[in-house]
C-alpha cells in the first residue's frame, strides 16, 4: 500500500485530521510543563483503534471520487486477505450505531471484498467543511481524482461552504490559478467531461476546447480530436482553423499557390538542362536544388547550362 506523500499536501491533510487534539495545550506556560502536558494530554485525547463491524460503517458523503479502480481494489483486497487492514480506516460516529468513512474508503472496499467481518478503526469527530476538506486532500494527494471530480469537489467547497479560490487553494497546498483552471473545465458539455473522466481527452486538449463559445461545436471538436488521435499541439492549430476560417482558407490559397510557383521553377530548370531537377526548401526563403545527371554528357550540358 502506497505511503501517503510528507510535505505539502501531506502536512495539509495531517493537520486537518488532528486539528482537535492539542488545541487545550497551547495555553499552559512554561516550555517544560508545557511538554509534559501535551505529553499527558496526549495520550488521554489521542483516539484509540478499536474494531468495527464492516456492515456498520458508511462511505464518505463528501467523497468527490465517483470512479474507483476495481482491479487496484481486487488487488488490495488479496493482500488484506493475507495480512489484514494494516493501516485503521478514520471513520465519524453517526446515529444508530452507524459510522462514517472519513479517509480509507478503498481499504474499507478491499475488506468487505477480502470477506472481512470486521475493521480496525479511529473514531473521531469532524464539522461537515472539515469532512469535505479532508476528503478533497487526501484523494489529491493520492492523486485518486479524475479532473472532473476535482473541479466538482473545489466548487463543492466554495458554493456550499462559501470559501473563496484563495481559501481552497490554501487548504489544497495548490496555486489559486490551478483552481480557477479547474474549475473552467466544468464549464464544458457533458458529454465532453465524460471524455475527460475517461481519459479520451487530457487536460490539455480542454484548455484549448475551452476557447470554443459554442457549445455544438466544442463536441463535434472533441470528437474529431478523439477520432484522430491529435496532439494538443495539432488542436491548437485545429481549433484555430475552426475559429478563423477565413484566415485558414487564406493560408491554404497562400501555401497552394507558393507549391504551383516551385513546380513551376523546377519544369523551367529542367527543361533547361534536359535532366530532373528538385527544389528542396528547408525555411521559407530558403533551400537547395537538387540536379541530377546520369552521364558525362549530361553533366557537361548542366556545366554549360550554369557558365
Amino acid at each position: 500500500m502506497a505511503k501517503l506523500k510528507k510535505g505539502g499536501l501531506g502536512r495539509g491533510l495531517d493537520s486537518l485530521i488532528s486539528m482537535n487534539l492539542d488545541l487545550e495545550q497551547e495555553a499552559v506556560s512554561g516550555q517544560d510543563k508545557k511538554n509534559e502536558t501535551r505529553r499527558t494530554d496526549a495520550q488521554k485525547t489521542k483516539p484509540q483503534e478499536t474494531m468495527i463491524p464492516i456492515r456498520q460503517i458508511d462511505p464518505n458523503r463528501s467523497q468527490p471520487r465517483r470512479q474507483f479502480d476495481e482491479e487496484s481494489i481486487r488487488e488490495l483486497s488479496e493482500s488484506i486477505r493475507q495480512y489484514g487492514v494494516i493501516q485503521p480506516i478514520v471513520v465519524q460516529k453517526k446515529e444508530d450505531s452507524r459510522y462514517e468513512i472519513v479517509v480509507g474508503e478503498r481499504r474499507w472496499r478491499a475488506a468487505r471484498l477480502a470477506g472481512l467481518q470486521e475493521v480496525p478503526v479511529l473514531v473521531k469527530s469532524y464539522q461537515e467543511q472539515e469532512l469535505a476538506e479532508i476528503s478533497l486532500v487526501e484523494n489529491i494527494q493520492r492523486e485518486n481524482l479524475n479532473p472532473i471530480e476535482e473541479a466538482m469537489a473545489y466548487r463543492r467547497l466554495i458554493q456550499e461552504f462559501h470559501l473563496k479560490q484563495e481559501d481552497v487553494a490554501r487548504k489544497v497546498s495548490k496555486n489559486r490559478t490551478v483552481i480557477a483552471n479547474s474549475l473552467r473545465l466544468l464549464k464544458l458539455p457533458f458529454k465532453v467531461q465524460q471524455m475527460l473522466v475517461e481519459g479520451v481527452l487530457s487536460i490539455g486538449h480542454a484548455k484549448v476546447l475551452l476557447s470554443i463559445d459554442r457549445e455544438d461545436l466544442v463536441e463535434e471538436a472533441a470528437g474529431y480530436i478523439a477520432e484522430k488521435g491529435l496532439s494538443v499541439r495539432e488542436t491548437e492549430q485545429y481549433v484555430k482553423g475552426l475559429l478563423h476560417p477565413k484566415e485558414k482558407k487564406a493560408k491554404a490559397k497562400a501555401k497552394f499557390e507558393q507549391e504551383e510557383l516551385y513546380r513551376e521553377m523546377e519544369d523551367q530548370i529542367r527543361q533547361k538542362t534536359g535532366t530532373k531537377a528538385k527544389i528542396i526548401r528547408r525555411e521559407e526563403e530558403k533551400g537547395k536544388i537538387e540536379i541530377e545527371y546520369y552521364s558525362l554528357g549530361d553533366l557537361e550540358r548542366i556545366m554549360e547550362f550554369l557558365s
